[in-house]
């Protein structure tokens, strides 16, 4: 439930349509309003516009590393979106750091093609939409959290979805 911005090229504002449940780090479309939608399989929300910079949901925060219990504006109630209603959306470039991605990305080769499919990651073009999300850079594995530990290069791994591996891509929508 993350994203690691590593670089980026175009940090868009777009309103959120409502009634939506969007993860930082999921696949994003725009609906016929030119609102954020969580991609999914409809006419318009098929095709990918990018990559959710914040969380707008009632359960959980999707900050990397953080316990959904915790929450950096607690009067938001794990809504990044409460107080303008827009939610970031990264597009046309840069690499990220995720763990929103489909289980046969694990296995995927560097520089794979990735689409979206349902707000994730994944080596399938189930759509038919021939539109490429993302390039697989890193493999699935444990991302360093900057705290000391033992885990990776001296850090502990950061804790998150997907059994708490992150892959790398390069954004390419």
């Amino acid at each position: 439930m993350a994203l690691i911005e590593r670089y980026h090229v175009v940090a868009a504002e777009r309103t959120v349509a409502s009634g939506q449940t969007i993860l930082e780090g999921q696949v994003v479309s725009l609906n016929s309003a030119g609102s954020v939608i969580l991609q999914g399989t409809g006419t318009y929300d098929k095709i990918p516009y990018g990559l959710a910079g914040d969380t707008k949901s009632t359960t959980a925060s999707s900050m990397p590393g953080v316990a959904s219990g915790w929450q950096n504006r607690v009067s938001d109630y794990f809504d990044e979106t409460q107080a303008s209603g827009k939610m970031t959306v990264y597009h046309s470039g840069g690499e990220f750091a995720t763990d929103m991605f489909a289980t046969n990305v694990a296995s995927a080769t560097i520089m794979a093609p990735l689409y979206g499919v349902v707000g994730y990651l994944d080596t399938a073009d189930t759509y038919s939409t021939s539109v490429v999300v993302a390039r697989l850079v890193k493999a699935a594995g444990s991302y360093p959290s900057g705290v000391p530990g033992i885990d990776i290069n001296g850090d502990q791994a950061l804790s998150g979805a997907n059994s708490n591996t992150y892959c790398e891509i390069k954004l390419v929508i």
